[in-house]
């Protein structure tokens, strides 16, 4: 049925057939038997890159455990810009890595006055991407199809705004 639709499609409009598909919008398909991987490490490795974090010592959690991000009116102002630019690059990078959304998410909340500790969080989570930055994601084949979720949340983490963070991430395995 594929490989009819190939033919009328190639018929009707001019068009190429470029096999199976790669990379797309800086995410990386690998196609096998055992399922679909997608990864953005070439993404992941230019983000290193233009905020300069390629050289730095990688880390093992995106987040330190407990930590409490405020408005921190005292802290030292950073550029807006620059801090806007690089939690759009993480929240781009959360397509295939759910295991930094909670802290994406976390940063996501000083957009509009961003300080030196908001900037110091982000970095971190820069310097987890840089010692695991082949991780993706595989969509495997199953036998037994499930519906898998799974959940993480902050009640009440924010001390000043009582905003609580909360992420999901649902898959369905076939």
């Amino acid at each position: 049925m594929i490989k009819e639709f190939r033919e009328d499609m190639v018929k009707e409009f001019e068009m190429t057939d470029l096999g199976l598909m790669s990379y797309f919008l800086g995410i990386e398909v690998q196609q096998t038997e055992r399922g679909i991987f997608i990864n953005q490490q070439r993404y992941a490795d230019g983000i290193l890159k233009r905020f300069k974090m390629d050289n730095c010592n990688p880390i093992l959690t995106p987040t330190e455990e407990r930590m409490k991000l405020t408005k921190d009116e005292s802290g030292e102002l950073v550029n807006s810009t620059d801090f806007k630019s690089l939690v759009g690059c993480l929240r781009y990078l959360t397509s295939t890595r759910p295991d930094i959304m909670y802290a994406v998410g976390l940063v996501s909340r000083f957009m509009k006055l961003p300080r030196q500790s908001h900037l110091q969080a982000a970095k971190r989570i820069l310097k987890y991407v840089k010692g695991t930055i082949s991780l993706g994601i595989l969509y495997t084949v199953s036998e037994d199809p499930k519906f898998v979720g799974y959940t993480d949340s902050d009640w009440d983490g924010d001390t000043k705004g009582r905003k609580s963070t909360s992420c999901y991430v649902f898959h369905l395995e076939i």
